[in-house]
């Protein structure tokens, strides 16, 4: 909205100054040829065109052309400035910058060189300073074409190195939402640079605007464990970086992406870009394998008490969970959905996306 506010008032500026151009240069030119036709002895004024018929005097008429001509240039100049794309002004832009000062600097240096060795000679001005724009144009232009083109990844380079020296690891949507790692950062267990890149805040940012309640809750949890991790207590560094892997539309392939470019780790909740990044030679530090690690072994045929709250997928079956939310499937547990029983453990499976325990009924505790 705001540039098709900016593209009418352009519009309208040009159509104004067209008008106001044509008005003063037909008043020009009338003047000129007046004073000629009224020159004493049948002398032409100095500056006056030989011939010259003064135009009718109409301000509407030449107001109007002069508008028409405005409205026409400034439709031109938008149109040139459509066709002009993202990428073609991201290639373009540190070329031509790099062509314009090259000139300015050839120009600035030749006045210098004038200041301090004045001559009356015009030529000998005109010559050096053409010459200084010359070879500073040349230069300008040489790298704008060669070099310039290559100075984002001369940038992200600058950026790989000052984040390679502060251990980075890159954080996703999973393991923001989930909000263990602020717990974990204030422990001192993880130290180094957080890196978090813009687009896992845009999507954090998508999920808090969702119509659905449970996503809008999960997304502002998230932007909320950010705000926490920027904290000074949370014993790490957080870093925003717009960094955006072209040419690759998945968030998982932007961050091993990333994460191979800053040499860095990735730390999330995600089974399958836990299992991507692998593939890929990255480093994962899942969060889940450590609260894993950290759990109290559970062993067959030790009991423990559990609720169940709802039923399971298998015939009997009845579902529960402990308070670090490890899910127990308990067998004969259908019935008593909603009530403390006690069950006996049969199996303990250990998975990366989390750990699950298999028990049997032994009795209800209430």
């Amino acid at each position: 909205m705001s540039t098709k506010i900016i593209r009418a008032m352009f519009v309208s500026a040009c159509i104004l100054m067209g008008g106001l151009w044509s008005y003063y240069l037909v008043n020009e030119y009338n003047d000129v040829a007046t004073s000629q036709i009224a020159g004493r002895a049948g002398q032409p004024v100095e500056g006056a065109p030989t011939g010259s018929v003064p135009l009718p005097q109409s301000v509407a008429l030449w107001v109007g052309i002069g508008g028409i001509g405005g409205c026409v240039v400034s439709i031109l100049i938008v149109f040139g400035l459509a066709l002009i794309t993202q990428d073609l002004f991201e290639r373009m832009f540190p070329a031509l910058v790099a062509i314009v000062l090259a000139m300015m600097m050839g120009y600035f240096l030749a006045k210098y060189i004038l200041l301090w060795y004045e001559t009356t000679d015009r030529t000998v001005e005109t010559f050096l300073t053409t010459t200084l724009v010359l070879v500073f144009g040349y230069v300008g232009i040489w790298l704008g074409l060669s070099r310039a083109t290559h100075w984002d990844t001369l940038i992200q380079a600058v950026h790989r190195k000052a984040v390679e020296r502060s251990n980075p690891k890159i954080v996703d949507t999973s393991v923001i939402i989930d909000g263990r790692i602020a717990d974990v950062c204030r422990t001192g267990f993880i130290e180094g640079t957080l890196v978090v890149p813009r687009f896992v805040l845009k999507e954090l940012q998508n999920i808090a605007d969702s119509a659905d309640e449970l996503r809008r809750v999960r997304g502002r949890r998230g932007l909320d464990i950010v705000k926490q991790l920027q904290q000074p207590d949370s014993n790490v560094t957080v870093e925003v970086v717009e960094d955006d892997p072209h040419g690759i539309r998945e968030v998982d392939g932007k961050l091993v992406a990333l994460a191979r470019e800053f040499n860095a780790k990735i730390l999330t909740n995600d089974l399958n870009l836990n299992k991507v990044a692998q593939i890929d030679g990255v480093e994962v530090l899942n969060i889940n394998d450590l609260a894993n690690a950290l759990k109290p072994a559970l062993l067959p045929d030790e009991q423990l008490q559990v609720k169940i709250v709802k039923e399971g997928k298998e015939a009997q079956q009845g579902v529960g969970y402990l308070d670090d939310g490890t899910m127990v499937v308990i067998d004969g547990g259908r019935e008593f959905v909603g009530k403390e029983v006690m069950a006996l453990v049969t199996s303990v499976l250990q998975t990366t996306a989390g750990r699950m325990i298999f028990g049997k009924l032994q009795r209800v505790v209430t």
